[in-house]
């Protein structure tokens, strides 16, 4: 039985505060394509069903938080529950009250990689990753904000009670979808943080602007997430997007890229890893950090690893 702890940070996020937080990088990616593990569905929480499944995150999650610390950044710890929701668990063999076991267990792990590594300088917030209901890079049947609210509010309220500080929605593909995950953190009792990936335009995969879909989600939910990311997407498909004025540009904090510059589409069947160059994705970073100094929740998404942060880490640093 898992005795959850209490949530530390759920009423003071202190990343928006100002200062550099780091995330980590592309665990799919890294379990896959570094470490050997066969990921069904792209499904990592998986691992937390085995002795050496959590031995393996527990390694993947201390290497980041040891980077943030040794620089003096804030780190946001995201469980590895991007799957863990009830159509993709039911996929591959998890009821509703075994993908309830799983996602608290998934955050009482990060409770204790906080543990382990937080400082008075580098405070680390534990956040609940959420997916969404479907494919990643195509939007699909789009569900009503309504629908999305009532599926996601399920792993929410399990991220609520096992003491995350606050819930992460990742991978985006439209404004409709994002709605529903702000109503139900709203109706939770959570902060929630909304993360679009984009195609190589630069819109997200229904074709909205990011302008659109963060001013959407804003008047429909009263400005309900605490801030926005981009997610999945390398800085080459959004950097021209940011150079346009408004107001939504303010609501963007975060930040997690891919290390390739192939579209959705390529990486679906690209045969091997593409990591790109970490040191030209680290001057990237910078130079968005420079031009935008609030936003400061800066991580990687697929092909990226620690050697990416590292340099994401450095090259921010230096800029600031």
């Amino acid at each position: 039985m898992i005795v959850s702890k209490q949530a530390k940070y759920r009423d003071r996020l202190p990343q928006l505060h100002g200062g550099l937080f780091l995330t980590d990088g592309g665990l799919e990616t890294t379990l896959i394509f570094h470490e050997g593990w066969n990921l069904a569905c792209f499904a990592a929480f998986v691992l937390m069903d085995g002795d050496d499944g959590r031995k393996t995150l527990r390694a993947y999650f201390d290497r980041y938080a040891r980077i943030a610390t040794d620089s003096g950044a804030g780190f946001v710890l995201e469980s590895p529950t991007w799957r863990a929701d009830p159509d993709w668990g039911a996929k591959i063999g998890y009821d509703l009250d075994a993908l309830a076991q799983v996602n608290r267990a998934a955050i009482d792990l990060m409770h204790e990689i906080r543990d382990r590594h937080e400082t008075a300088v580098s405070p680390i917030v534990v956040s609940g990753a959420i997916g969404p209901r479907g494919d990643g890079y195509i939007p699909g049947t789009v569900m009503g904000p309504g629908e999305a609210a009532a599926y996601h509010a399920y792993q929410i309220r399990e991220f609520r009670d096992a003491g995350a500080d606050l819930v992460s929605a990742f991978t985006m593909t439209n404004s409709s979808e994002a709605e529903g995950v702000a109503f139900a953190a709203k109706a939770e009792r959570m902060p929630c943080v909304i993360s679009f990936t984009v195609e190589t335009d630069g819109r997200l995969p229904s074709g909205e602007t990011l302008a659109e879909a963060i001013g959407r989600v804003d008047a429909a939910t009263d400005e309900g997430p605490v801030y926005y990311m981009i997610n999945c997407a390398h800085p080459t498909h959004f950097d021209h997007v940011l150079d346009r004025d408004g107001a939504w540009l303010a609501r963007l904090r975060g930040i997690r890229a891919n290390s390739s510059r192939c579209s959705h589409a390529e990486l679906d069947n690209a045969p091997e890893l593409d990591i790109g160059d970490p040191q030209e994705l680290g001057a990237q970073y910078a130079d968005l950090a420079r031009r935008f100094p609030h936003i400061n929740v800066l991580g990687g998404c697929c092909g990226t690893d620690h050697r990416h942060v590292q340099c994401i880490s450095t090259a921010c640093r230096r800029a600031a």
